[in-house]
């Protein structure tokens, strides 16, 4: 569960993390490369998509995130992509919702700008053909750091939350695992068709 749903945090969670939300939108707006903007579009509706397909697991449900892999080959311009892709996914299938909107998009914008600044200047110093372990790390690093946040959101929102937060916590390994793979498979498909995808990636100014 990457959306945590309304009527769930407190004031201040919502606060704070909206607040935080902003200022990175902010950064990211003046730090836009609009080069990047069909990648973003076409990786927003791929994470807007995303989210129709969904796996029970315990008591939540999970589908893939790829916001590390956002963060691999967008760096800040994923901020404003992983914004609109969670805005839609609230306003047509009831994801989330306005109110935690902002708290939400932290919870994978930064793990994204994480796999950014410590990933994605390792695409242009490995050999092609390792570039597929990095697409690894970014899709595990991506949803084990998002599932890290969305458990301390809930954990700050009240002591009742935190026995949820500990168990939503075991559902994100297998996840990661998941993703992790997925994610470097695609970095293995575009080193084959569209390589100067992934060098641009390296180079994107985070």
């Amino acid at each position: 569960m990457a959306h945590i749903p309304e009527g769930v945090l407190t004031a201040p969670v919502l606060i704070g993390g909206g607040l935080a939300s902003v200022g990175l939108l902010a950064v990211a707006l003046r730090r836009l490369d609009y080069d990047h903007l069909p990648r973003a579009a076409v990786l927003s509706a791929a994470l807007f998509v995303s989210s129709l397909i969904s796996v029970p697991l315990g008591p939540t449900s999970v589908h893939l995130l790829l916001n590390g892999f956002m963060g691999l080959l967008l760096g800040w311009t994923a901020v404003p992509a992983i914004l609109v892709a969670l805005a839609l996914q609230a306003a047509f299938f009831g994801f989330g919702g306005p109110l935690v909107l902002g708290v939400n998009t932290l919870n994978m914008a930064l793990p994204a700008l994480v796999c950014a600044w410590v990933l994605a200047p390792a695409l242009g110093r490995v050999r092609p053909a390792r570039r597929v372990w990095i697409g690894f790390a970014a899709g595990f690093l991506g949803v084990m750091l998002t599932g890290g946040l969305v458990a301390a959101t809930l954990a700050l929102s009240g002591e009742p939350f935190r026995p949820a937060a500990q168990v939503l916590l075991l559902t994100y390994p297998p996840l990661a695992l998941v993703e992790g793979l997925v994610t470097a498979t695609i970095v293995g498909f575009l080193q084959r068709v569209a390589p100067e995808l992934l060098s641009t990636g390296a180079r994107s100014h985070v």
